[in-house]
């Protein structure tokens, strides 16, 4: 699980940070803010064995850091706040955003059933449960750390999957990832676009999702609904994602429609979802329902959308077994996705598994993974401004050098 010593101080991170060292302490004295806080009590957010009110009064924060961060927050009310804001290490979790993409390969069997099905219909039943699958890892409040400019993270050793993720853009943060097997090509540009909202934040995903069968070479496009995270400061926090999930087969024009529905008074209604599988031309063919934190199922289904006579609703995925009293509220999976053993023989030096911030966190040092997180910070936003200037200098040049480099046609 633990990344080797000798990778510690070795690499793209390490290199990319060490020169930098003095520029960072010296900033840290006076911008440090909250990071890297000791002995600040995490709650499990989905409850303990504590009084409801008084944990949901205390939550994550002690009072005086809260009201800090409240007064703090007040001024981006109503922004997207996805790079703008400091967070302090202790809301965040051992896993960066590139990691975090990769969750969605852990029931990739059921893109392995749609590419070999041969009902249109069912590829699509197939195809969306895969998709509502992630939601149960994705109800996790813990905040996974921003990959920084040229970040990368790599699995293999997963269902015969070959999975690569890229930090392709500081700001606006955006990721790419590509995965593949014998059965299918996942492709993904990871945008995310915020809106604070005071105590909670809309997270819109405005990336592209895009999964090829193989077999027929059928294109299924992945638009998800956007996703509320609640009592960000203030009271427990908790995730829900309301709204509409589209899977549309881009070859044939067939798609199916789910419906998250949004928690209710006292949790009604919280993880449920149901939809259609429709044709072409809009015909309900399989109604589906489930809880995307336990299992989905199908049913066929008639022209009205009600049960066809003689079906049976069957089930199409469940939820596998997940660790008791995690920490992190981790499943199995996402253990093996920071662990070695899914990492390739030639690991890129600039993995993820290797971050020194999240590697910190990960062995329970909070003053190290604070600090290194806040070197991180500095460092890239450091290196970005350069960047910006360097571009700033370069573009009227640029123009020049390709007109210099094109060929003149003449005038006929």
């Amino acid at each position: 699980m633990g990344s080797p010593k000798k990778n510690e101080n070795k690499g793209f991170f390490a290199a990319m940070t060490s020169g930098f060292s003095m520029f960072g302490s010296a900033m840290s004295r006076s911008v440090n803010g909250l990071q890297g806080n000791e002995g600040v009590e995490v709650i499990n957010p989905e409850g303990g064995k504590e009084d409801a009110e008084e944990e949901a009064q205390k939550g994550r924060w002690k009072d005086e850091e809260r009201d800090s961060y409240w007064k703090m927050m007040q001024k981006y009310i109503g922004s997207d706040i996805t790079s703008m804001v400091t967070l302090p290490v202790v809301i965040f979790e051992p896993m960066t955003m590139l990691q975090k993409m990769a969750e969605i390969m852990e029931y990739s069997h059921l893109l392995d059933q749609a590419d070999e099905c041969e009902d249109p219909y069912m590829r699509l039943v197939y195809a969306s449960s895969w998709a509502v699958s992630v939601y149960f890892a994705f109800q996790r409040t813990w905040k996974p750390f921003n990959p920084i400019l040229g970040e990368t993270y790599e699995m293999v050793n997963h269902g015969g999957i070959s999975f690569i993720s890229e930090q392709v853009s500081h700001h606006p943060p955006m990721s790419a990832g590509h995965a593949e097997n014998e059965h299918f090509i996942y492709d993904i540009t990871s945008k995310l676009k915020t809106k604070l909202l005071g105590n909670s934040v809309d997270v819109y995903p405005v990336g592209r999702t895009r999964v090829t069968l193989k077999k027929d070479g059928v294109v299924l496009d992945l638009v998800p609904p956007l996703t509320k995270i609640h009592n960000l400061i203030f009271g427990r926090t908790w995730v829900d994602s309301p709204g509409e999930m589209v899977m549309t087969n881009l070859t044939t024009g067939d798609k199916v429609v789910l419906y998250f529905q949004p928690c209710g008074w006292f949790g009604s209604g919280r993880y449920e979802v149901d939809g259609y599988v429709y044709s072409a031309a809009e015909e309900p063919k399989i109604m589906m329902t489930g809880k995307w934190n336990e299992k989905m199922s199908y049913q066929p289904c008639d022209a009205e959308g009600e049960p066809l006579p003689g079906t049976d609703l069957k089930e199409v995925w469940h939820l596998a077994d997940v660790p008791q009293n995690d920490k992190f509220q981790y499943t199995h999976f996402a253990h093996k996705i920071n662990s070695f053993d899914t990492a390739p023989a030639k690991l890129l030096a600039s993995d993820s598994r290797i971050r020194p911030d999240r590697y910190a966190l990960e062995q329970g040092d909070l003053s190290k993974a604070g600090a290194e997180k806040h070197r991180f910070f500095i460092f890239s936003s450091f290196l970005v401004t350069c960047l910006s200037q360097s571009l700033s200098l370069l573009l009227p040049v640029i123009p020049i050098a390709i007109l210099s480099s094109v060929e003149q046609v003449p005038d006929p």
